[in-house]
């Protein structure tokens, strides 16, 4: 059992809205591994960060993202860090990766003040331009297709994930 496709991106990029409208367009269901840490820590990722830190975190996201990877067979949003991990880079290696690519403004844009994003803390701006210039080459790396999602309203980035992947 595989994910038809696997979302990945930056905060802001639109991957649980875009993940939402691509799974109801192709039938399918909708996991967001972010959530699944949630559940499982009965928490919020900004509390488990804040409580445990970010090891912990990574830890979690490694096993959630590499347990929805071998039984989860919809559309799969995974958080912005999970890429980071090797060992989860080399999972993604067998599946239809999708990297929703989104500009420090348009990201900026839709994280507002990023109350609930710990790495956001302090200068949201700034924060989030260092996010996208160590992560980028990793999706990059990463992905089968890469997606725009600057100026597009989520509905076009769900057809344009669903064009990429036919």
């Amino acid at each position: 059992m595989a994910p038809r496709v696997v979302l990945i991106g930056t905060m802001g990029a639109g991957k649980t809205t875009v993940g939402q409208l691509v799974a109801t367009a192709l039938n399918a269901t909708f996991r967001d591994t972010d959530h699944d840490i949630e559940a499982a820590e009965g928490r919020p990722v900004s509390e488990i960060f804040v409580d445990s830190g970010e090891a912990y975190f990574r830890e979690a996201e490694r096993a959630a993202v590499a347990q929805a990877l071998s039984t989860h067979d919809g559309v799969l949003a995974l958080g912005g860090g999970a890429v980071l991990a090797p060992e989860t880079r080399d999972l993604l290696a067998s599946h239809e990766v999708v990297f929703l690519r989104v500009g420090l403004a348009d990201a900026a844009a839709r994280v507002g003040l990023g109350v609930s994003r710990p790495l956001l803390l302090g200068n949201v701006r700034a924060r989030i331009k260092h996010l996208l210039d160590e992560r980028t080459p990793i999706y990059e790396s990463v992905a089968k297709h890469i997606v725009e999602t600057d100026g597009r309203s989520a509905d076009d980035v769900a057809a344009a994930v669903i064009e990429a992947i036919s």
